[in-house]
Order: structure tokens, then C-alpha cells, then sequence
């Protein structure tokens, strides 16, 4: 399954962002998925996760704020960005969990927030 992330931009402090992520198969499998993001520096993070079942985790630094869902129909898991800051700029991508089971990463999509 190849995962394709979109939906990123420049916005401003405290605005919004859906991250849509188009799979080519379906995602509908025993796969955990999950949205992770790598800024200027640092090393990728999940910041993300969902279940087969739903069930979802965030990290600490954007719960709250960020909402992870998929549309098992159309095979895109999306990443709903609420109250941005600008350390939520990075590139944002999408795959399977956990990291170290991935061997291939699409481009991502770049997130920058300006305060």
C-alpha cells in the first residue's frame, strides 16, 4: 500500500489545517496507522495514532488539538490541526505504526505555522 499525504500550508498561529493521507490499497486491515512529523533538525515523531478498531492515541504535545480519523470507504486517514503554534511546523507524513516497521516514506506534507 503506497500512502500519499496532502493538505498542508502556511497558516497563522492559532488557525487550522486538515492533513488528508490517500492510500492506494485499503486501509481497512490489522494495521495500526498513524500521522508522524519530522521538523528542521529533529528526528520523525508519531504524533498520531489509530486502530483497526478506532481506537486512538496522541502525543502528549498535540492532544487535544489534533483529531486522527479514517474513512475506510475511501481509504484516507485524515489529520484534523486545530489551535496550530508554530512549533507544530514540520513536514507531516503518513504511515503505518510503529516507525520501525516502515521502509518506505512518501514525500510528506509541509506544515508551517507563523506566529
Amino acid at each position: 500500500v503506497q500512502l500519499q499525504a496532502s493538505g498542508g500550508g502556511s497558516v497563522q498561529s492559532g488557525e487550522s489545517l486538515r492533513l488528508s493521507c490517500a492510500a492506494s490499497g485499503s486501509i481497512s486491515g490489522a494495521k495500526v496507522m498513524a500521522w508522524y512529523r519530522q521538523a528542521p533538525g529533529k528526528e520523525r515523531e508519531s504524533v498520531a495514532t489509530i486502530t483497526p478498531g478506532g481506537g486512538v492515541v496522541y502525543a502528549r504535545s498535540v492532544d487535544g488539538r489534533f483529531t486522527i480519523s479514517k474513512d475506510k470507504p475511501k481509504n484516507t486517514l485524515y489529520l484534523q490541526m486545530n489551535s496550530l503554534k508554530p512549533e507544530d511546523t514540520a513536514v507531516y507524513y503518513c504511515n503505518f505504526w510503529p516507525k520501525t516497521t516502515v521502509t518506505t516514506w512518501g514525500p510528506g506534507t509541509q506544515v508551517t505555522v507563523s506566529s
